[in-house]
């Protein structure tokens, strides 16, 4: 009775949709939100492990306001004082939580498929950097060099470290509720 999910209402037969897709909607944003915030708490995990403990870029303190520096500038990090942990770790899980429904939104075409949510993760990760990076490079001149090979290496790991558990998420939220 329920169809294929579709954003514009309709399912695979052209017919219209019915209740049961208003739900699958919202498992599909629920599922998107859970991998999101799992995803976000596994990035800051690897930054707090790598960027911190091996690499030594920044403190501890420092990743929940990294993000307010990375939007609008190191000088207004510094202005807000503590308020910028708050905007950063907002900034951090709002972001984190819409590319994670954009991803429930895809992953059903891609489950019927028969690809692994795994290894859509790993393009995802890299189209995530990608889109991230151009968005702070047009919003704010403080970013690091993204001609760097090791920006861009380290870049693409953290993002992996967001993608995949963000993925295998969603991947297991919906496999309860299975398609029609």
């Amino acid at each position: 009775m329920g169809g294929n999910f579709s954003v514009s209402g309709h399912d695979v037969n052209g017919s219209t949709s019915n209740a049961s897709d208003k739900q699958d909607l919202k498992t599909i944003i629920r599922a998107g939100a859970m991998g999101g915030v799992t995803g976000a708490v596994c990035i800051w995990i690897y930054e707090a492990l790598i960027w911190v403990g091996v690499q030594h870029l920044m403190p501890l303190a420092g990743i929940p306001r990294n993000a307010t520096g990375l939007v609008f500038g190191k000088a207004f990090q510094e202005a807000l004082g503590i308020w910028a942990y708050l905007l950063g770790t907002a900034i951090h899980f709002v972001f984190a939580i819409a590319w994670g429904v954009l991803f429930a939104v895809i992953w059903p075409y891609f489950r019927r498929r028969g690809y692994e949510a795994t290894f859509v993760a790993l393009f995802y990760a890299i189209l995530a950097w990608v889109a991230m990076h151009v968005a702070i490079m047009i919003t704010s001149d403080n970013h690091p060099n993204y001609y760097d090979p090791n920006v861009i290496i380290g870049g693409f790991m953290s993002h992996f470290c967001f993608t995949v558990p963000l993925a295998l998420t969603v991947k297991r939220i919906l496999a309860s509720k299975p398609e029609a």
